[in-house]
């Protein structure tokens, strides 16, 4: 909704949140009235009717908005009466995650979009709660499904693999699994998936003959900029100058480990 439109009566659908990223609005809903700034959190409770107007904001405003299904909240332990308190004023520990998975849906973490989205959650609930959830130890069955779900991964890291995916691969909930997954291996798993087709990219620079925006679809990368980036940010160098490094040109890498000792 932009600053200079009519406000009009709404119904949320789902339970939400959705955080302020930049800008502010009013938010009407439940016999209150609420003014939300950059950082605050817009708490939606499913069947709610609400209004939101920029009659006091005339910059208008960017949110991010996480849709929680009820077996989601369920699952997380979203408390329903922390669903019906309006917002939450602008809070650090919200703020970062928020941050986060803006960062994430933009490509500039290795952190999938749906984690950020459940870590934001997840603090949320221990914001609301007071509670810190923590992790369990790993039981052996935990430890098999995680192993077993990075073999899958990794066999389908050139396909379209979420976390959706990857749980009912494993056989439980998204949540549960991303909390599973991280514990015992140490890496989310939207990070091992970028991690698999970075290492499956390294080998194709390295030994084939195919173009790099071959080697970057063929690994499951959909976009060349976003590999390019990635591939960057881990190696230290451009596939481009990987791919000469490996061919031969030791000079590349000798920079890299004098720019080292120098630093």
């Amino acid at each position: 909704m932009g600053p200079d439109d009519t406000p009009f009566v709404e119904q949320h659908r789902r339970h939400s949140l959705s955080y302020v990223r930049k800008g502010s609005f009013g938010y009407d809903t439940r016999g209150q009235s609420h003014e939300l700034v950059a950082g605050s959190v817009m708490v939606g409770h499913a069947g709610d009717e609400y209004t939101c107007s920029h009659a006091h904001h005339p910059c208008g405003d960017e949110c991010l908005s996480f849709q929680l299904s009820p077996a989601l909240a369920d699952d997380i332990g979203v408390d329903r009466d922390a669903l019906r308190v309006g917002c939450l004023p602008p809070l650090p520990e919200l703020m970062i995650y928020g941050e986060l998975a803006k960062a994430a849906g933009q490509g500039e973490s290795d952190i999938g979009v749906d984690e950020a989205a459940m870590l934001f959650v997840g603090r949320f609930v221990e914001t609301t709660s007071g509670k810190s959830q923590q992790s369990r130890p790993a039981t052996a069955r935990d430890r098999r499904r995680a192993v077993e779900s990075a073999l899958w991964i990794d066999a389908h890291a050139d396909e379209a693999v979420d976390l959706d995916s990857t749980a009912r691969a494993a056989g439980v909930s998204s949540f549960h699994f991303l909390r599973m997954f991280s514990n015992v291996l140490g890496v989310t798993p939207h990070q091992y998936l970028v991690r698999s087709r970075l290492r499956h990219a390294a080998r194709l620079l390295a030994d084939d003959a195919r173009s790099i925006t071959s080697v970057a679809f063929d690994v499951g990368f959909g976009d060349l900029s976003n590999f390019v980036r990635t591939f960057h940010r881990a190696a230290g160098v451009s596939p481009r100058r990987f791919r000469e490094a490996a061919r031969g040109d030791r000079k590349i890498f000798q920079e890299r480990l004098q720019a080292r000792a120098i630093g």
